[in-house]
């Protein structure tokens, strides 16, 4: 997302996209896309847990949303947001 926000505010002319045939609606890749502060927040969970167990051992945890969205579709997002026509291409 970093790249799409640089292109959006205007610090990069365009966004270059790679990947286009994966087996999705668009034919890019599928991501889980996550706040920065909603993973501070499972790492401070995680420690916190951590503290108050007994038994040290190897825990997963998904942080993710649990809704994904394709690259365009993220793309498709910042462009509304930020009133500019096509920022990509591939």
């Amino acid at each position: 997302m970093r790249y799409i926000q640089q292109v959006a505010v205007g610090r990069l002319p365009e966004l270059n996209v790679y990947g286009a045939d994966y087996p999705t609606k668009d034919s890019t890749a599928i991501q889980d896309y996550i706040h920065v502060m909603d993973l501070a927040d499972g790492h401070v969970a995680a420690l916190r847990e951590l503290f108050t167990m007994e038994k040290i051992g190897c825990v997963a945890y998904n942080l993710g949303p649990g809704h994904d969205a394709s690259v365009l579709e993220m793309v498709a997002a910042f462009e509304k947001a930020s009133g500019k026509g096509k920022i990509w291409h591939l």
